[in-house]
């Protein structure tokens, strides 16, 4: 048995806003509940609403820009920046820049619906 797997063909999460997810590995991928890795495309013009999630999550920019409110401050990766913010830390994730956004996302454990904790 080998020890290793290879992902060609990761999960593409339907959306209705334009964002491009594709997840490589976790719940909807590998069924793995202690990681999910997913490469994000965020049109301009993308926003989320502010979440709470229970996990941990990490984002590296590979193109483009991405904003962060995370509780009350503002905070705008770029291009060759990370971010770690700390699971039950109260955030949103938006695009208000004029080009898309190109990033992976790390979550640990795994994102799901049960887990982010959207607001209305």
């Amino acid at each position: 048995m080998k020890k290793y797997f290879i992902q060609k063909a990761p999960f593409v999460v339907p959306t209705p806003d334009g964002k491009l997810i594709e997840e490589h590995h976790g719940l909807a991928t590998t069924n793995n509940a202690a990681i999910s890795i997913a490469h994000m495309i965020a049109p301009p013009g993308w926003s989320e609403p502010f979440q709470t999630p229970e996990f941990d999550e990490y984002t590296y920019i590979i193109k483009g820009k991405k904003q962060f409110i995370i509780e009350d401050e503002v905070v705008v990766l770029e291009a060759g920046q990370s971010i770690k913010i700390e699971k039950n830390t109260r955030v949103q994730y938006s695009n208000p820049f004029d080009q898309a956004c190109e990033y992976l996302a790390i979550c640990t454990p795994a994102f799901s619906m049960d887990a982010v904790n959207r607001e209305d």
